[in-house]
Order: structure tokens, then sequence, then C-alpha cells
């Protein structure tokens, strides 16, 4: 039987911080981060800054442009995934489950509508792949729409048919996302946006991804519910682990439990890789956060996109602040303390705020 590892909340904590390169030291460059991170997520949402972007300098300040980003996905050093930024190169970890698309074994309910569903527009689907293929990349306004049978959701995708099949065209490894204009998708063959590289076995392709996000994450549950874009497990990944106060089992990155520890500042996307899991967030930081954008503005206690604020191995506040770029500001509303800044925290949070405000390339407007 493994040895359990037994940590303290502090240990957790610092565990996660590490893993999420938010310490001291800055990480060399955008192509190491998103490679050590395995994602960033894309959001259209810029309150402040695109989440991508917000993410990225989180971890590597004013040295990091928005271009670097684009110039990366230009060179197809990183691929558009469902809307996640992944390395190229871990495409082939994703390309067996795609072939077995909408899942192996005994499919449940909605999978079997959707594979229905695309089998009913088989024909679209096929003008689709002849359309790219004579003259891709090209945007969904410039593909047919030949569906057979319309999609319906209860959702914003209701009757957007060939934002739908091209999406599970994507899930099934046949279309990717080659480039944007703007925020337009430019939609190409697979076979000509990935990189050739082998695929691999989808349970070993598994046990590897679950590795690769543990490291990311440093601390994690091995098992719960499946949630949207990523999941927030990672199997039998790393060692058993309990932490004090918490029930439950963990999964622990062991690499990570001897470094030292060297904290800083850092503002956080609401998206942030080390927030995402509020479950997780609430356990190990003991810390209340929502998404509040789509709450109406009288219902909001920390405003419309919020940004957790990290110091050291604790998170202690949210900054709520606005991009005015009409006006050359970047509007601090409120910065709201969950525990009393001390007069150190608040020189280093504050200066975070400015050095946010100088890499936007806005004024600064604080409240008071």
């Amino acid at each position: 039987m493994a040895k359990v590892c037994r940590l303290s909340g502090q240990d957790a904590r610092r565990v996660a911080v590490r893993a999420q390169l938010l310490q001291r030291e800055r990480p060399a460059g955008l192509l190491p981060v998103v490679r050590h991170l395995t994602l960033l997520q894309l959001d259209p949402t810029s309150a402040v800054a695109p989440s991508a972007d917000l993410v990225a300098w989180s971890r590597l300040g004013s040295s990091y442009g928005p271009g670097d980003l684009r110039a990366a996905l230009d060179d197809r050093q990183l691929i558009e995934l469902g809307a996640l930024v992944r390395p190229a190169e871990d495409l082939a970890l994703y390309r067996a489950e795609m072939a077995q698309w909408p899942g192996g074994g005994e499919l449940k309910d909605w999978q079997e509508y959707r594979r229905d569903w695309v089998a009913a527009n088989d024909r679209c689907r096929r003008d689709i792949l002849g359309r790219l293929g004579d003259g891709g990349p090209l945007p969904s306004r410039e593909l047919p729409d030949t569906c057979a049978r319309p999609w319906g959701s209860t959702g914003w995708t209701s009757n957007k048919n060939l934002t739908q099949l091209l999406e599970f065209m994507a899930q099934r490894g046949e279309v990717a996302v080659a480039g944007r204009t703007g925020r337009e998708r430019l939609w190409d063959l697979a076979s000509r946006v990935y990189p050739d590289d082998p695929v691999v076995p989808a349970a070993e392709a598994r046990r590897e991804r679950d590795r690769r996000r543990l490291r990311a994450l440093g601390i994690a549950r091995p098992r719960g519910p499946k949630v949207p874009i990523e999941p927030a497990v990672v199997g039998e990944a790393g060692e058993p682990a309990v932490v004090e106060g918490v029930r439950g089992q963990w999964r622990v990155e062991p690499s990570l439990l001897d470094e030292p520890f060297h904290g800083r500042a850092a503002l956080l996307s609401p998206f942030d890789r080390l927030v995402h899991d509020r479950v997780r967030t609430t356990d190990l930081f003991e810390f209340d956060y929502q998404l509040e954008m789509y709450k109406p503005a009288a219902k909001r206690r920390w405003g419309y996109f919020a940004l957790p604020v990290l110091y050291r191995d604790r998170l202690v506040g949210k900054v709520d602040a606005t991009a005015d770029r009409n006006n050359g500001m970047l509007a601090v509303n409120a910065i709201h303390q969950d525990v009393p800044f001390t007069p150190a925290m608040t020189a280093e949070i504050g200066q975070e705020i400015a050095d946010l405000a100088d890499w936007l390339e806005l004024d600064l407007r604080c409240p008071g």
C-alpha cells in the first residue's frame, strides 16, 4: 500500500502556488508557461484583459505581450482546441479519443443524441469538408449550411447548425481552428493544422494527461464529477495525500513537496487554474469567490470581473477593476479585503495593480 503524504493546509497551498508558477521567480517565457500549465483558457470577456493574456501576465509580468500569444498560434507552436490553447505537441494525447467520438463503451443519452444528430447531417458535414479542402481556412459564415436536422437547445446554440456541427467535427478530429480574424475563428482541415505526431493510445494518453494536469495543479482530487472544458481531477497520478482539516483524499505531485517557497503578490483572472475549481479553492484556501458578470449589478458583492488577489500562499481579497480604454484608464472601483491588509501587503498589492495598468498602457484611477 502506498504511503500517504500528510500535509498541513499551508503545505498544500504552497504546493498549489508552486505548481501554478506563481512564486517570486518568473518563468522564462510564454511557451514554457503553457507547456507547464498544459492550457490557457480562451474567453471573450475583456473587462480588464482577455483571460488568456491575464493568466500569462500573472506569471510573466511586463515581459509578456498579447502579441506573443498571437505569434505562437500563428506559428502553430500553440493550437486552439475547444476554447483552450494547448501546446501543439500535446494534440497527440487527444487524437485517439477524437477517433472514438462521441465516446467509448456504453454511450449516455446525450452522447447518442449528438452521434445521431451528426449522422443525420452527414451531407452537410461532407459539404464542409469539401469546401475547406478546396479553399480553407475559412470563417463559418463562408461555409454551407445544408443541415437536414436543425440543432435545438435551450441555450445560445439553438438553431446555430454550423456552429454546433463544426464543434462536433473538431471533437472528431476532422476540422480545427487554424487562426482568427479578430474574434472570428478560421476553420480548416485538421490534417493541415495538427502536427503529424504519432497518436498515443487512449488509455496511455489519459494517464499522461492526468500526470501533466497534476504537475500543473500540484494537488487535486483523484475523482469527482465531470465538468465542462477541462477536468479538475487526476486519477492515480502522483502520490496519495491528506490535508489537515480537509475531508477526503487528494493526490499530490511529490516533486513539489520539498522545494523552497518564495511567494509574492499576484492578481489572477477569474478563470485562472489556481481558482478555477471553486470547491478546491474553498477547501485549500478558505476563499469565497464567484464570477459575478452574469449577476444583476445590484446583487454583486465584488464586481463584474473581480480579480482574485494572491499574497504569498493565501488568497486575501478581490480587486474590482475595469479597463476603460476609451478614456485611457484602468479604473479600480474597489479593493475587497478578505483579511485586513498589513502595510507590506498593501504596498505589494498596490504595486501589482500599478504594474497591471502599465502593462495595459492605461492610467490608473483608484478609489478615494
